[in-house]
């Protein structure tokens, strides 16, 4: 990779556009490096299913009546609940009922803009397992979501 750097600057002008090819390559690095902590909800709306499955946590979207939108593969085989099984079902009722309480659920009825990693344990129809959420709302996404990392 870092031939291609150098080529590559080499070829547009090394002193004059240096700077601006290494926020774009920068740009490019983050992308590619999403995690749990730095992922977006902008960049999870825009993203293809493909790409979402291809994370290394679950990603549950929401629509703004809480029924599930997105179930990604990760999400499916950690749980191992079928997508299409959940998808159209309201979340906190049939779905991730041991999450339906103050510590999520509520934080979605309450925070219209919300970005919150909370230490969970999930419980219902499996032995406890301990998980970190993370919660993430806003006016402006097309999603609300429950990220899962195991």
């Amino acid at each position: 990779m870092q031939a291609c750097i150098s080529n590559a600057s080499d070829l547009f002008g090394a002193s004059r556009n240096h700077g601006v090819f290494r926020a774009i390559w920068r740009l490019v690095l983050e992308e590619e490096d999403e995690t749990f902590e730095t992922i977006t909800l902008a960049h999870l709306d825009a993203m293809k299913a493909s790409e979402r499955d291809s994370l290394a946590f679950g990603v549950v979207g929401l629509a703004p009546d809480l029924r599930v939108e997105i179930y990604d593969a990760t999400e499916a085989r950690l749980s191992g609940l079928d997508p299409q099984s959940v998808l159209g079902v309201p979340f906190f009722e049939a779905v991730g009922q041991c999450m339906n309480n103050f510590m999520v659920a509520q934080r979605f009825e309450d925070e219209a803009e919300l970005d919150a990693i909370v230490p969970y344990v999930l419980t219902l129809r499996m032995r406890p397992t301990r998980v970190r959420l993370r919660l993430l709302a806003s006016p402006q996404g097309l999603h609300r979501y429950i990220l899962i990392e195991r």
